[in-house]
Order: structure tokens, then C-alpha cells, then sequence
């Protein structure tokens, strides 16, 4: 046992998987205490083996801790046998490097991926002794920051964090951590306010205390207003120009458990515009910045080097769209294969290139394939501006059947706007077209097609930003007939939980007033919301009624185009005039191209930002 570990082996030895909690994996760091001005621990309000497989958090780890006067650490929330193991003992939630109180560093930056994570990070600050709410927090707590895309919309979080960073943070963490060192150096002038108000003066942080919220007697935001001078009406995210300029995740932390992607995750690019009107990351990235095919070749040796691992996966918005992708692929497949390692695509574009690179990339096993069609009709994929037809996805599937291939997954979504029974009907009868496909052209059955639903969430910041939601009653009655249409065996259907989506969408679209109703709901026990065996949605509703707000006022409600949003203050860069070209346009069935090689939409990113495309096929 570790001389400073708080988790002895008998504590260890009574929860499932004890290798989340021990640290020492390889390439973990452990820098000298007293060497260091700035203790920065990374969160992920998630288990271990989802955290460790954040993308994000381990290129922030390596920046971090490239800088000497800065000390990166991870922690990660303790799973439900654990955490009673440290509530029974008063072990609080301690850093995996150096077994030390979360408490005691200068800041804790939780990841945000997903609405559903929130009450995880006040259970983990309340497991770490620290006060929940920002306002009873002084200098001699840690800084409590959150990134990620949920920082978007920051306000449902505003009462628990002192600060947001907005975009990409590699190009942000610096100067944070140097503001933060300055700070302590020279005493901490001004105690808290004072070094809030040095990172509210950096380009794409937010600090929630300095505004204040104001709404209209029916309940609508009505603006959010700056209290100090320092505190800027519109803060705007950040973007990194070139990405061959910023470190990557070249020395990650490989696990001593599998964890969810345990494999090298090598992003190709950052952006997608491809222009879905439901997509929230598409808005959230732009533009699209290619990497150079030589620097991601240097990042695999260097990746295989240090961690022995055999699989790549390409990580992407949409891997397939990188423009010298085919080439790549060749590269990655005839350099390393000597060294037993193969290469991955998370999902492909529905057309007939695409099975020439799954067969590039599956020359070992061919494991299943996955496609996207989104929704089930033509008129409703031109709605939210998919751009393939059905005609693409026939093409796709054959030359995968004819290609050997016998396992198809179908992503599809329920809940869209504009979307009818008949929408509906149309995902059972494409799905049975596929498995009908695979009998014609191999004269047997034997196909297998998974079909799996998931329940539309509208986001900030997308075209859909003003559509209500459907009620948990529709989507499971959508649900109840998608599952009556399909009766072939070989097709089978997985769907969400319409409440969490629900539940999703009320703190998507929600404001600064659901903190109390989170607060409530996490007293009274919520936590892992995302877990569906510790989703408590009754709960929730108590919460709700009790602090007098209706969900159904965010989640449903249809919103006009001149009310305020409550995330009107947080840009992405994107004007909110093109938002509304793009609502307009999903409710005629327009298509809008692909920016990156037509014409420019006028989105107002790379204008408003200062930052192209960089696209190396058009080089």
C-alpha cells in the first residue's frame, strides 16, 4: 500500500474493480509538490473506464503537465459500492496520482459531455468536501471551471461553478493555469474575486457570479446582465487555427482495466460541415481543421511506442469525410501491420466508397458495419439536411453483402421535428429492406440488422434550438409502434429511455433556475443519471414540483425566434441569423451543401473567429 493512499486493500477487496481506484498506470505522472505553483486535478463525473476514454482530458493532461509550475491530476466518480465504502470510512474523493484531497488542489475542471452528468459533479464535490454552491466557496477551496459542450449552455450549472472555459480548451489551459500561479504567488490579492476577475478578462471563460439573470412575468429569460466591468456581454469560444501546431495525446495513460475505448484515439480533424440540423457538435467545432497525413502517422509511432497498443480507431466527427483518408489508411495498414496493428472507423458515409475502406481497415476480421440514415423518410432526412437517400444506403449495404459482410447497425432518431407516424413506419420498412437486400443477393437468410433509436433531443445552438421536444408519452407511444412494425427475426431494435431524454432536454434548453431543482433532486439522491439502473425519475418530478418549475416549460415548449435564449451570452461563433436561415430551410425541405467544398454558408465562423477551413485534399 502507497505510504499516502487512503484505500486500504480490505476496502479494495469489497468493490467491483478495484483498478479504478488505485492508480500508478503507465504513463501516469507524479511531479514533486513542492516543485510546482498550480495543482490542477482533471474530472470526468463518470465512471473510470468512461473518463479515461475522454479524448479531451488526456491531451489536457499531457499539456498541463509539460508545464513546469503546473501538477495535472485525475479523478473520476466512484461507483455506488465505492462511494459507500468512502462515506462509511471518511475517505474523500482523492486524486489517483498522488492519493491526495481532491480539496487541496487550486482547481478541479470537470469534463461536461452530457446534461445527465451534472448531479454526479455535485456528488462528486460533496465526496471531495467541497461546498456545492460557488457562493459559499472562498479562496481557500479549490476553482471549480467546467469545459465541454455543455458549457454551450452554462446556466443550469451557473450556482455550482466558478467558472467556464468556452471551446477548445488546449488553447486556453495555459493561460489559466499562469493567471492562477501569479495569483498565488502574489498572495492572493482580492481572495477569489480577485482571480475570477483576471479569467473573466481571457477570451472564452465565463464566470456565471459576475451576471445576472433576469426573466419575464411568464417566465421567459429575459437577459442576462453583466455586474462588473470586467465581465463581457457576449463570450466567445475559443479555436485553434492550425492543430498541427497543439499537442496531442501522444503519452496517454493506458489502464489497467479495459476501458470504454481502450485502444489509440487518433483525431484526424476537428469540425463537421456536413450542415445536420440536429447535430449540436457540427455548430460547436466549426470550421473543419484537417491534421496533416505526415504529423498523424508521427502521432501513431509515437502512440504505439508508448503505450503497446494494437488497434487504432480514427475519431472524428465524421472520420470518413477526411479528405486524404484513403491514402491514410494505406500508410497506417501496410506501416504498421508488420507490428500487429490494425485500424478502425467508428461508422461510415452511406455510400459505395465506404465499403472499399471498410475493406481497407477490416482486412483481418470483418466485424459489423454501421450507417447513420437518421430518420426513415426522404422528406424528413432532407428535413434536418442528412444529404443521402435511400438509393445511397441500398448501394452501401450491397456492395457490403456482396463484400462478405452479413451484420448491419442503423442509427436512426425518433422525435424530429416535422416527423409523422409515417416517418416512423419508414425506419421498420428500411430496415426490413436491408435484411430483405442481403436474401437477394446471397439467395439465403442470415443477415443480422440492428436497428437502433434514440429519442431527439433539441440543443443550443443548432437549427432546432426553438423546437419542443416531444412528450415522454409520444416518444414511447412512437416507441410502441416502431416495435409492432418490425417482425422479421432477423432484425432487432434497441431504443433510449424516453425520460432521460426528456430529462436531457430540460437541462439543454434550461436556465440557471433548474439549479435549485438539481440541488433538490441530488439531496434526495439522484446521481449516475445516465446509468439506467440508477435513474430515478420520480425523484426528478418531486424535485420539479417542489421547487415550483415545470419541465415540460423547457423541454416542450416551442420557442419564438425572437425570444431570448438563455445561452444567447455564449457564441460558438455561428450568427443566430444563420440558425434561423436553417430553421427556415428544414421547414421547406431545403438542402444546404456542404460549406467546406461549396459554397460558404455564412455562418459567421470563420469570419467572426479569424480561422479557415484547412482542408488538405483541396491543398
Amino acid at each position: 500500500m502507497h505510504p499516502l493512499d487512503p484505500v486500504s486493500p480490505a476496502i479494495l477487496s469489497r468493490v467491483v474493480k478495484p483498478a479504478r481506484y488505485t492508480g500508478h498506470e503507465w504513463n501516469s505522472v507524479v511531479k514533486d509538490l513542492n516543485s510546482v505553483t498550480v495543482s490542477f486535478v482533471l474530472a470526468m463525473p463518470d465512471v473510470y473506464e468512461v473518463g479515461m476514454s475522454n479524448l479531451g482530458l488526456k491531451i489536457l493532461y499531457q499539456i498541463l503537465n509539460e508545464r513546469p509550475d503546473t501538477f495535472a491530476e485525475r479523478t473520476y466518480a466512484p461507483w455506488v459500492d465505492m462511494e459507500a465504502e468512502m462515506r462509511n470510512t471518511g475517505i474523500r474523493l482523492y486524486t489517483l496520482e498522488t492519493k491526495r484531497p481532491v480539496a487541496d488542489c487550486d482547481i478541479v475542471g470537470f469534463s461536461l459531455q452530457y446534461e445527465l452528468s451534472y448531479s454526479n459533479v455535485l456528488n462528486m464535490l460533496d465526496l471531495a468536501g467541497i461546498p456545492l454552491l460557488a457562493a459559499d466557496r472562498d479562496e481557500t477551496h479549490p476553482l471549480i471551471v467546467c469545459g465541454g459542450p455543455c458549457a454551450f449552455n452554462a446556466e443550469p450549472m451557473a450556482d455550482f461553478v466558478d467558472f467556464f472555459i468556452l471551446g477548445e480548451a488546449e488553447d486556453v489551459i495555459g493561460e489559466v493555469s499562469a493567471a492562477v500561479a501569479a495569483w498565488k504567488r502574489s498572495g492572493k490579492p482580492q481572495g477569489k474575486a480577485g482571480i475570477l476577475k483576471q479569467l473573466a478578462g481571457i477570451r472564452g471563460i465565463y464566470v456565471p457570479a459576475f451576471y445576472e439573470a433576469e426573466y419575464h412575468a411568464d417566465g421567459r429569460s429575459a437577459s442576462i446582465r453583466p455586474l462588473v466591468p470586467e465581465a463581457k456581454p457576449v463570450i466567445t469560444k475559443r479555436v485553434i487555427q492550425d492543430l498541427d501546431q497543439v499537442m496531442f495525446a501522444t503519452k496517454p495513460i493506458v489502464p489497467f482495466i479495459e476501458i470504454v475505448h481502450d485502444r489509440i484515439m487518433l483525431e484526424l480533424f476537428r469540425g463537421c460541415t456536413r450542415g445536420c440540423r440536429f447535430c449540436q457538435a457540427g455548430v460547436l467545432y466549426r470550421p473543419v481543421r484537417e491534421r496533416k497525413m505526415e504529423t498523424l502517422i508521427n502521432y501513431v509511432q509515437e502512440l504505439i511506442d508508448n503505450t503497446g497498443y494494437n488497434e487504432i480507431s480514427l475519431v472524428s466527427l465524421s472520420s470518413a469525410d477526411y479528405s486524404c483518408l484513403s491514402h491514410l489508411i494505406t500508410q497506417l495498414t501496410t506501416r504498421f501491420k508488420q507490428q500487429g496493428v490494425s485500424v478502425s472507423l467508428p461508422s461510415l458515409r452511406i455510400d459505395s466508397f465506404s465499403i472499399d475502406l471498410a475493406k481497407q481497415v477490416q482486412q483481418v476480421r470483418k466485424s459489423g458495419l454501421t450507417f447513420a440514415p437518421e430518420a426513415g423518410t426522404q422528406r424528413l432526412r432532407d428535413v434536418i439536411n442528412k444529404g443521402v437517400t435511400e438509393e445511397d444506403l441500398t448501394a452501401a449495404v450491397s456492395a457490403a453483402f456482396k463484400s462478405g459482410w452479413s451484420t448491419i447497425k442503423l442509427y436512426f432518431m425518433i422525435g424530429l421535428p416535422t416527423e409523422t407516424d409515417e416517418d416512423i413506419v419508414g425506419i421498420a420498412t428500411l430496415a426490413q429492406r436491408v435484411a430483405d437486400l442481403y436474401k437477394q443477393i446471397k439467395g439465403r437468410k442470415g443477415a443480422k440488422v440492428t436497428v437502433s433509436v434514440s429519442s431527439f433531443v433539441p440543443k443550443p445552438h443548432t437549427a432546432f434550438q426553438w423546437f419542443g421536444q416531444d412528450s415522454v408519452e409520444e416518444i414511447e407511444r412512437k416507441q410502441r409502434l416502431l416495435r409492432s412494425l418490425i417482425k422479421d427475426r432477423s432484425i432487432s431494435l434497441s431504443w433510449h429511455d424516453a425520460r432521460t431524454s426528456f430529462l436531457e432536454g430540460v437541462f439543454s434548453r434550461g436556465d440557471r433556475r433548474l439549479g435549485k431543482v438539481l440541488l433538490r433532486a441530488w439531496q434526495n439522491g439522484v446521481k449516475f443519471d445516465g446509468w439506467s439502473e440508477h435513474f430515478k425519475y420520480g425523484v426528478w418530478m418531486e424535485a420539479f414540483a417542489a421547487e415550483n418549475i415545470d419541465p415540460a416549460f423547457y423541454a416542450s415548449r416551442h420557442r419564438d425566434q425572437d425570444e431570448d435564449l438563455p445561452w444567447e451570452h455564449l457564441s460558438s461563433g455561428v450568427d443566430n441569423s444563420f440558425l434561423v436561415r436553417e430553421w427556415q430551410a428544414a421547414q421547406q425541405e431545403a438542402f444546404t451543401p456542404d460549406c467546406r467544398r461549396e459554397l460558404c454558408g455564412a455562418c459567421g465562423v470563420c469570419q467572426g473567429l479569424d480561422v479557415k477551413v484547412v482542408d488538405w485534399g483541396q491543398a
